[in-house]
């Protein structure tokens, strides 16, 4: 399995999973579809290879691209659950009947990839993480989490390879010239987790099994690299676990495990 991170952060999201015989799974579409297959090229992915997308939630960051997307490649399945698919379809031109519906804790199959949908706290309706399974590997990909509950460590505890969200910084999140209404928003049980919330799931719930952490969604204002993977580093060193590569993933470029 490989896993490669098109765009992560406010800015747009995209992550491909590539399975051993060469499928690809699209996890999120937040940038456009030039951009999308411009950055594929570049990390050597074929998106005529992409057997489905898959949908954590409707914000615009997340979906944004999927339109035109789904014009250029109409024969690769859109999967989401119910209420995500009613809200993409308000927020573009994909309709509802374009989506396979998946229900939250239950498997599904797609090409060579098992696929489970998890139930995340985010600000809109029904937002989700994902386990993908091939049959080497495991992947755990789950950002745009408002607390560090353990239904979603559970999960975590599963992954070979792991996309983690460590959003903020809480001081500079503080000190920012944000709103007090947008803080309350991003530090509330339903906006993003901070490092420490991240790092808090790591030492609960990382296992041996875990080779590579992927950390996401990093806000450009009020994070920094060297801040998020200090914690979650320092996480994983209480576990035993100081030999997991850990990366920061990009706006503006790919990374990939």
């Amino acid at each position: 399995m490989r896993v490669v991170s098109l765009a992560s952060g406010s800015g747009g999201n995209a992550c491909c999973v590539e399975a051993d015989g060469g499928e690809v799974l699209l996890v999120d579409c937040g940038i456009s579809r030039r951009e999308l297959a411009r950055r594929a090229g570049l990390a050597k992915i074929d998106p005529g290879r992409i057997v489905a997308a898959v949908f954590t939630h409707d914000h615009d960051d997340h979906v944004k691209g999927v339109e035109t997307f789904h014009s250029h490649y109409p024969g690769v399945a859109l999967y989401a659950n119910m209420m995500t698919a009613e809200a993409i379809a308000c927020r573009t031109g994909v309709g509802e009947d374009d989506f396979t519906l998946f229900e939250n804790g239950q498997g599904f199959r797609v090409g060579p990839f098992e696929i489970k949908a998890f139930s995340i706290p985010h600000d809109v309706p029904d937002p989700v993480g994902f386990l993908v399974r091939t049959e080497r590997a495991t992947y755990f990909h789950a950002t745009d989490i408002g607390a560090p509950l353990d239904s979603i460590g559970v999960n975590l505890a599963e992954a070979d390879i792991a996309t983690l969200e460590s959003n903020h910084d809480p001081v500079m999140l503080a000190q920012s010239r944000r709103t007090e209404c947008l803080k309350r928003r991003i530090r509330g049980p339903r906006g993003h987790l901070a490092n420490h919330e991240a790092a808090d799931l790591l030492r609960r719930f990382a296992t041996p099994r875990l080779k590579t952490l992927l950390l996401a969604h990093l806000s450009q204002e009020c994070n920094a690299p060297h801040l998020a993977e200090a914690e979650a580093k320092a996480a994983l060193a209480e576990r035993g676990l100081s030999s997991v590569a850990v990366k920061t993933l990009s706006q503006d470029g790919i990374v990939e495990a």
